[in-house]
């Protein structure tokens, strides 16, 4: 990337002999001079940290809000989704592996420009409610995020991050508060296993973050877990991840449990029994969550929403296409009861 369109980055510390400290994730990484983050998306250049990412996109889509997935934010809207280079994870089985586990810097002259002020247009253009940071990590590229988002605000539009929420308070702090719904993977339960899978030392930042975006940011927050054949997929981690939900998010957060695909790293572990995505959701529900859905099986009826109270079907799903909707400003439409559904945009 050339000097003229290099964007200093936030949350950085300058140290003696040119060195610089990152503040936006927890690895917070000391990066010498010429050197790259973790991420591979920011730089440091004479002591200034620069994002190598800033603006630079290399996938935009239109989606169904569905498909992020969120089940319980702007049902049967369309979002514009865009994503960049990196991620501040490598993991072992990543869906995305050949944005995310890129050479950014050797990518960008592959990337093409979307300044954020041609965000609001496009999403019009296009028939979206709102804008989502997805494919790979937003977190990396945090300025073109809170840059993105504000001016989304402005023109009405809904904001998402689709995060592994990975990072410090310090950054989402300076994040969340433009942004609407905060979709967090939560991976497993322990730290061996994120150092596993993720390469990461611990995962109770990630935990944190969601816990943080809810109470003090107010964000919509949903929770997925690809569940890993002998990776994650035992009791006791399904089971400490639906208490922790129903004690520290509370019992009306979904929880979408999804079912693993071979890729990468973990191509010789076959896909999720469907029988055991269906004993995560059994284990959500005994652990007090209302809402526990099945992902990545089309047709499985653990995809609908049916109302705790009154049990009736409120949202028909197939895949990401909505066939009913029985919805009145987020209660279920027949017996009143709160199903934790937002549909208005928080600014």
């Amino acid at each position: 990337m050339s000097d003229d369109t290099a964007h200093e980055a936030i949350l950085y510390e300058r140290r003696d002999g040119d060195i610089v400290q990152c503040r936006v994730c927890p690895r917070l990484c000391v990066i010498g001079p010429g050197k790259r983050g973790t991420c591979r998306a920011r730089e440091n250049r004479g002591g200034t940290l620069y994002s190598l990412v800033y603006d630079r996109v290399c996938s935009v889509a239109a989606d169904p809000i569905e498909k992020k997935p969120l089940f319980h934010f702007f049902p049967g809207t369309t979002v514009l989704s865009v994503g960049t280079l990196g991620c501040n994870f490598t993991c072992a089985h990543c869906q995305n592996w050949q944005i995310a586990h890129a050479d950014v810097a050797g990518g960008l002259r592959d990337l093409r420009s979307l300044p954020v002020d041609r965000l609001p247009l496009l999403a019009g253009n296009n028939g979206c409610a709102g804008v989502a940071w997805t494919y790979n990590e937003p977190t990396i590229w945090i300025e073109y995020v809170i840059d993105g988002a504000t001016i989304a605000h402005e023109h009405g539009l809904y904001t998402v991050m689709v995060t592994n929420g990975y990072i410090t308070t310090e950054g989402l702090d300076a994040v969340a508060p433009h942004i609407d719904a905060y979709r967090v993977d939560v991976k497993g339960f322990d730290d061996e296993l994120y150092k596993r899978l993720c390469r990461a030392p611990s995962h109770a930042p990630v935990l944190a973050a969601a816990e943080r975006a809810l109470h003090e940011h107010g964000c919509h927050v949903e929770i997925v877990t690809n569940v890993i054949p002998t990776l994650n997929d035992d009791e006791a981690t399904l089971r400490g991840i639906a208490a922790w939900m129903v004690d520290r998010l509370g019992v009306k957060t979904p929880w979408h449990v999804t079912r693993f695909h071979p890729e990468l790293d973990l191509s010789h572990v076959p896909a999720t029994p469907i029988r055991t995505l269906e004993r995560a959701v059994a284990i959500g529900h005994e652990e007090g969550l209302e809402f526990v859905y099945v992902g990545n099986v089309p047709g499985h009826e653990g995809q609908n929403t049916v109302c705790p109270h009154c049990h009736r079907l409120v949202v028909r799903r197939t895949g990401s296409t909505i066939e009913d909707l029985a919805l009145r400003r987020g209660h279920c439409d027949m017996c009143g009861e709160d199903l934790n559904v937002r549909e208005t945009v928080r600014i």
